[in-house]
């Protein structure tokens, strides 16, 4: 049996390929019924996501299965023989359960510690569930993956602290405002970061959303996603009066919000807090205005000091990690040693009961002169006796597959007791 995990993602191939790959993201269940249907493959899990494609198998043929699957993501991504090499990590036994703990718990996602890839995981397991490709192997693997990312997530903070522009300017939002629900956020131009960072502070509970654009009708397109309000470029110093939260976005060559303008909107909210992000380069927030009282503003490279310090606190929080997923590989290949040592366990067991059942019978003659209470007292003692006798192998059977070590036994304890052989 080989546990075999082949696949490529966003470190291995470039953005041209995983867009072509990711068009099987809508496919999913066909291409596991796909994959089922490979002779050498017993059990399959299938995950695709716009950054990574892997199929996880069990299989008695790993190097088949592996030319077999090649040749499944070969046309799955429409690829030439080139790009399949170049971009291809293959992952056997012990390596593979390891990547997949790494990729459940968000070590090896373009953004470490990002939760979506742990519902992800579970999405694919839940289709191979239905579609009855997996079994004993897998679903026990699967199992320990999803048990190492809630330790990962839970011992250690991985994902803890915002590693992208935008979150960390609703981090800081919150720090300021505590509690974001109610506020209200005016949008300046129609940057990518600044969409992101709405979309994020909506999440947090903003209600309410204003758009500035020097084209009106992209303001119009902008406030319809959000369910806000387009307001007129020329308006703008009189919408920070409302704003607790600006955003600002443009790609003017010069300042579109001035000291000036902030001061005097301060003034007509009675000081109310404000909240400024410039994200623009050139900056479109004269830097003076984070001089007055009761504003706080923010650059784009304000942001990236935040970036950047908590990535190096997520990297220590990895180092935690990673020993968490060693602790559950080792735990998982111990449970997995264990399975080389049942058949012959239960086939012990099995021909000790069956020479019980026999000397029984044969006792049948002066046996029926007794009572059923004390026929089933002599069938208890008997299989006691069959417990006790067979204890100390089996007890010994499983130590020695913890370290690895049980082929020998295994090998002696089926030639000793017969146990390949037919009972006659």
């Amino acid at each position: 049996m080989n546990i075999i995990l082949i696949g490529m993602n966003h470190k291995t191939a470039p953005l041209e390929i995983r867009e072509r790959l990711s068009l099987s993201c809508r496919e999913e269940a066909d291409a596991l019924s796909e994959i089922i249907r490979i002779s050498q493959i017993d059990e399959a899990l299938y995950l695709a996501t716009c950054n990574r494609v892997e199929v996880l198998a069990k299989t008695a043929a790993a190097e088949t299965a592996v030319d077999r699957l090649k040749g499944f993501i070969y046309r799955q991504g429409n690829l030439s023989a080139e790009e399949l090499e170049q971009c291809l990590y293959i992952y056997t036994d012990r390596d593979a359960v390891r990547h997949l703990f790494r990729v459940t718990s968000s070590l090896d996602s373009l953004v470490m510690g990002e939760p979506q890839i742990l519902g992800q995981v579970k999405d694919a397991f839940r289709q191979a569930v239905e579609k009855n490709t997996t079994g004993v192997i897998l679903n026990k693997i699967l199992h320990h993956a999803f048990r190492t990312a809630k330790r990962v997530r839970t011992e250690t903070d991985i994902a803890e602290n915002a590693v992208s522009v935008s979150y960390a300017a609703v981090e800081l939002a919150k720090k300021i405002f505590g509690d974001l629900k109610g506020k209200t956020i005016l949008l300046v131009g129609a940057g990518e970061m600044s969409e992101l960072a709405a979309r994020h502070l909506v999440n947090q509970g903003v209600d309410r959303i204003l758009v500035a654009n020097r084209s009106y009708a992209r303001a119009l397109n902008m406030a319809e996603v959000f369910k806000g309000t387009a307001v007129d470029f020329a308006q703008l110093g009189e919408k920070l009066q409302e704003a607790d939260i600006v955003i600002s976005s443009t790609g003017a060559p010069h300042f579109v919000i001035t000291a000036d303008m902030v001061a005097t909107a301060l003034r007509r909210r009675k000081n109310r807090l404000l909240f400024l992000i410039d994200i623009a380069v050139p900056r479109d927030i004269e830097p003076q205005a984070g001089e007055i009282d009761n504003v706080y503003l923010y650059n784009i490279d304000n942001l990236q000091e935040i970036v950047d310090e908590n990535l190096k606190a997520r990297k220590l929080a990895a180092r935690r990690a990673e020993a968490i997923i060693e602790e559950e590989v080792l735990k998982y290949e111990q449970w997995r040693s264990t399975l080389e040592v049942v058949p012959t366990i239960v086939s012990l067991r099995e021909k000790f009961a069956a020479i019980a059942e026999r000397e029984l019978r044969k006792s049948e003659g002066w046996m029926q002169n007794l009572s059923n209470e004390d026929k089933q007292h002599i069938e208890i003692i008997i299989h006691s006796i069959i417990n006790k006798i067979t204890h100390e192998p089996i007890a010994g059977l499983k130590d020695e597959s913890q370290n690895g070590g049980a082929k020998p036994y295994v090998a002696a304890v089926r030639r000793l007791f017969r146990l390949d052989a037919d009972d006659t």
